[in-house]
């Protein structure tokens, strides 16, 4: 790390440095995210980098019953879903660089050292790789007023303990007064005693304070308010004013957290640490009416959510699919109507436990992305079931793909289709793994090898998906990124063939190893199946990357995963549709219209 010079004055980015303490999974990400939204309030840039110590050099192979959902950004990183949060409440496309893991940092310092960079040097932990740790760090923040940066993990987590000696030295270096810490804890109400218990906090700020770390600000997260004597508590216990100890009980719906953090004045509070000036007077109305219609909605639809990573042991791990859960909350906002989502595990049907009549009490259907041929034939049981019954159906990834197979088998006389990842001997693969990806699969190279990021999609004159967008004003939108795109040769390739003065573009990010084969498209087109957009690669090949049925009250599925660009207050144009779509197949049923209309095959 470059050593900063004290008789030249700081110019650069702030810090907000986030912690956790008691329990993982206490909401430091969405905290984050929430501190993030009331600075830009006041009028400063901002940008969020999440840290996570596991060895893993991304979230892309893990499991999503281990850590939840990958997030994809539009440069191609597979990250934790925190940065998610970030996106949605900052309104940012952050980069992969955002994202720093264990392994990404000890295997850029391995590489370096073996390239000869440290000059026979010995590498250890101290300075190498903490110097490594505070150039990510500084390099995220160019350009920006303020950083937040979350240490992920619990305070105490042995594999924590670089990053935050990482951090320290960076204050050292910078000054403290360009930093401010936050601690996230958990204030938990035994049940045999009925009282909130400060003594976990107490602990952890004891552990952080180990570090040379001195939180400026305890976060008390809980069921309900924290009250003004176990603030006292927490005041005596970690020298902090009173003032600064925020209650952020439990929210029905994680958009209010800004709001809740601000009626404590946290962004005031924040920025008289860093000694800035508000530079603008906030203005909630906006983000408040979101709020408002999230929390109170004058209308309701029942959606079943067809998936294979929602049973874990005993529970349901929703986190599995948090971005296509928000998507619906977001397009429900738009509709001023509450989307309740049940999950159901492909399995469910293929063994039997659950009745696939079932799903005929639901306004619509969805299947979310997924891998491997467990439970698939259960969920193409459940998109033939909301084809023939002409029910809503959203199909993303995995929900294209089974979607071909059920048209391919059930209504282009194709008998035995099925995808390449299902059967990899069949002569009727529908679904066909990409030419790239098959060195890859034979070599065992499945980290970060995917499809992945952001890719242009031509859409096609009439269909319903263009209409969609056009409607959304998304076109506009992301034919502005394509020419920032076409600008940058690294990136170029993600646009791939388009004529932008004459082709309706859409720009969706990607994570997928299997396509639509080409030896099939012409057939499934003239049984009735359109495809409306597709990727026209360099070499004038093309990736079908949406279907939909014309003659069905929204049959609707995309290759892409339009959930990673939703947001609360620009919610995607394909889940806004659905829901839409859903809405109506609602009121028609009420009207006795919607039973037994069965599309045509």
């Amino acid at each position: 790390m470059a050593e900063v010079t004290k008789d030249k004055e700081y110019c650069g980015p702030k810090y907000v440095v986030v912690t956790g303490g008691v329990i993982s999974g206490v909401g430091k990400g969405l905290t984050t995210a929430s501190m993030g939204r009331i600075l830009q309030q006041y009028g400063y840039s901002t940008t969020a980098v999440k840290i996570d110590p596991y060895i893993n050099y991304d979230a892309g192979t893990m499991r999503p019953t281990e850590h939840g959902e990958v997030w994809v950004t539009d440069d191609g990183g597979e990250i934790d879903q925190d940065l998610g949060n970030y996106e949605r409440f900052l309104g940012l496309d952050l980069p992969r660089a955002n994202n720093l893991t264990t392994g990404q940092i000890y295997h850029t310092v391995i590489e370096r050292e073996r390239r000869g960079e440290y000059l026979g040097a010995t590498v250890q932990p101290i300075p190498h790789i903490t110097d490594e740790i505070t150039r990510r760090l500084q390099e995220a923040g160019e350009g920006y007023d303020i950083v937040l940066v979350e240490i992920g993990g619990t305070v105490g987590d042995y594999e924590n303990e670089p990053f935050l000696f990482a951090v320290k030295a960076l204050e050292r270096d910078l000054g403290e007064e360009h930093f401010v810490h936050a601690l996230i804890t958990y204030m938990p109400i035994p049940q045999h005693v009925g009282e909130m218990k400060t003594k976990p906090t107490q602990q952890a700020i004891r552990m952080l304070s180990g570090y040379g770390i001195f939180p400026d600000f305890i976060v008390c997260r809980a069921e309900t308010d924290t009250d003004e004597v176990r603030k006292k508590k927490i005041q005596i216990g970690a020298n902090v004013p009173n003032d600064h100890i925020i209650s952020a009980p439990d929210s029905d719906t994680i958009y209010k957290i800004p709001l809740v953090l601000e009626e404590e004045g946290l962004g005031l509070k924040i920025l008289r640490k860093l000694a800035c000036e508000p530079k603008m007077e906030p203005d909630w109305s906006h983000w408040s009416g979101l709020v408002k219609r999230s929390v109170s909605p004058r209308r309701e639809v029942k959606v079943a959510m067809v998936g294979k990573y929602v049973a874990t042991g005993d529970f349901q791990l929703t986190d599995s699919y948090i971005s296509v859960n928000q998507s619906l909350v977001h397009a429900g906002v738009a509709w001023d109507t509450r989307v309740d989502i049940t999950w159901i595990d492909g399995h469910e049907f293929e063994r039997g436990d659950t009745e696939l009549e079932e799903l005929a009490a639901f306004d619509g259907i969805i299947v979310p992305g997924a891998f491997g041929a467990g439970g698939a034939e259960g969920v193409i049981e459940a998109v033939h079931f909301a084809r023939e019954r002409n029910i809503p159906y959203l199909g993303l990834c995995y929900g294209l793909q089974t979607a071909v197979v059920e048209y391919a088998r059930n209504v282009a006389g194709i008998e035995k289709a099925t995808s390449e990842e299902f059967d990899a001997d069949s002569e009727w693969q529908v679904i066909c793994v990409q030419e790239t990806q098959k060195s890859v699969l034979e070599e065992h190279r499945y980290g970060g090898s995917m499809r992945l990021g952001a890719y242009a999609a031509v859409l096609k004159k009439d269909s319903r998906v263009l209409q969609l967008y056009e409607e959304s004003g998304r076109l506009n939108e992301d034919a502005r990124r394509i020419e920032q795109l076409l600008a940058n040769q690294d990136q170029a390739f993600r646009v791939g063939m388009v004529m932008l003065e004459r082709d309706k573009v859409v720009l969706e990010r990607h994570r997928h190893r299997y396509e639509v084969s080409a030896r099939f498209v012409e057939v499934l087109e003239d049984e009735g199946l359109v495809f409306s957009g597709y990727h026209r690669r360099i070499d004038g090949t093309r990736l079908m990357e949406f279907i939909e049925l014309p003659d069905h009250r929204f049959f609707i599925a995309t290759q892409a995963h339009p959930e990673f660009k939703s947001r609360m207050d620009n919610p995607s144009p394909l889940f806004s549709g659905f829901v839409g779509a859903s809405l109506a197949y609602q009121h028609e049923k009420a009207d006795g219209d919607g039973e037994g209309q069965v599309a045509a095959s």
